[in-house]
């Protein structure tokens, strides 16, 4: 088989040219952060680059430590992630920084091991961080890698089935050294070269050693199986505006889908939501408006949608248990997810979904 002559050094040369430049990765010889290549490979589940390196960003001028971000309050840590998405990840990051200071003063364990014991840190996140910030041999297969291996190795099994195959074969791959650079690399290549339509295999730095490639159909690797959509959920939110310029607001559980962030007044999010019972749910005895549409939304596992109800109250109307009043100028800090946003932009207060 031509990949079994896959040179690693072929892949570390062309890193070395052709590397990108993000805000979390050290410069070429340079040590790497453990805090910044654990922050931002947190950040980075589930998410795309481009969307992550602002709150990257912020996140890091906010908070420049581990132990900074231990010390900060959760509310304060899940308003600068809101409308990232995936919010049990911001959970996890303040348990982890909390985890590290306490357990390990304020050092991330160097091993996959050590690192799988930390909340939020499973097995790709563990060996990401053991291979860039440590140097330990480790493989870290994301979507980029997995792509990549399935590729060069022509796996026809399907995922998730084809996933013990892929890092069987990603270990072959494995250089003597460089551990951290080649993770990297791989990452690399999937993301600007192997992509998923129309990948560039005339510059790759393997071709003509990609099995894939040379079948030529590599934009049918990884098999996928057909996906499964969820059934669509409906609800109903109610976004209630004093006359001081205040709108009503609550916290979700701390625990389940957006634990912890925060929302408008709604009710629960089910298959078989009765738009004519909605007002019995009202948080305040109002004249309620039904704003017409819906407000669309897609969950990993379901899509929303959401009927939008607004009033106005007078000034000194009280906020109902569980619930508080916040001037509409300070909603932009507030913790709300990407489809509370939509919620009350849809309802005319002008906020944009980030």
């Amino acid at each position: 088989m031509e990949a079994a002559r896959l040179d690693p050094s072929a892949l570390l040369e062309w890193y070395d040219r052709h590397r990108r430049r993000l805000p979390w990765r050290a410069e070429n010889g340079a040590a790497a952060d453990p805090y910044r290549v654990w922050l931002s490979e947190i950040m980075l589940q589930q998410t795309t680059v481009k969307a992550v390196g602002p709150y990257y960003v912020g996140f890091l001028k906010r908070w420049p430590s581990v132990r900074k971000l231990a010390a900060a309050p959760l509310d304060d840590v899940l308003k600068v992630w809101a409308g990232l998405g995936y919010y049990a990840r911001a959970r996890n990051l303040h348990a982890c920084a909390r985890a590290v200071v306490e357990q390990h003063r304020g050092q991330f364990p160097a091993t996959e091991a050590g690192l799988r014991l930390l909340p939020g840190i499973g097995t790709y996140t563990a060996a990401a961080i053991a291979a860039i910030a440590f140097d330990r041999r480790a493989v870290a297969i994301d979507g980029n890698v997995e792509r990549v291996i399935a590729r060069l190795f022509a796996i026809d099994a399907m995922l998730p089935d084809a996933k013990a195959e892929i890092r069987v074969r990603a270990e072959t791959l494995m250089p003597e050294k460089r551990f951290g650079d080649f993770t990297q690399a791989l990452m690399d290549l999937g993301a600007t070269i192997c992509t998923p339509k129309k990948p560039a295999c005339a510059i790759c730095p393997w071709m003509g050693l990609c099995a894939a490639q040379r079948r030529g159909d590599p934009e049918t690797f990884p098999r996928k199986a057909p996906k499964v959509e969820g059934k669509l959920r409906r609800g109903a939110s109610f976004v209630v505006m004093r006359a001081d310029g205040s709108v009503l607001l609550r916290s979700r559980p701390p625990h389940g889908l957006l634990g912890g962030m925060t929302e408008v007044p709604s009710t629960a999010w089910t298959h078989a939501f009765d738009e004519r019972r909605a007002l019995a749910e009202a948080p305040l005895k109002a004249t309620w408006r039904r704003v017409p549409g819906v407000v669309e939304h897609g969950f990993t596992h379901f899509p929303l949608q959401q009927s939008v109800y607004v009033a106005s109250v007078p000034a000194k109307t009280k906020a109902p248990p569980g619930m508080r009043w916040v001037a509409r100028v300070e909603l932009a800090g507030e913790a709300l997810p990407n489809v509370m946003r939509k919620v009350v932009t849809h309802a005319g207060i002008g906020l944009r979904p980030t």
